[in-house]
């Protein structure tokens, strides 16, 4: 599996349920700058609806892409103001 985006920084939030990957997505990207992208890294099934539902409320973020990776969820997600 290749990306075509250039990740800034990777989250890994393995081993947490929900809410915790989206509240540490959202910190974390409050953190990067406009244009970074971050890479979480999850292993909720859940986080694939909520990462999605999350980015799709919320102004200043786009959702890149999902991929499911074996048991590893992974979500790229852009600051985008």
């Amino acid at each position: 599996m290749s990306t075509e985006f250039n990740v800034t920084e990777t989250l890994d939030v393995k081993g947490a349920s929900c809410p915790m990957p989206v509240v540490k997505t959202k910190n974390a990207i409050d953190d990067l700058g406009e244009g970074d992208v971050l890479e979480v890294l999850a292993t909720d099934s859940g986080s694939m609806s909520d990462i999605q539902g999350w980015a799709d409320g919320t102004p200043g973020v786009s959702l890149l892409d999902q991929v499911e990776d074996g048991d590893v969820y992974r979500h790229y997600v852009e600051k985008t103001e």
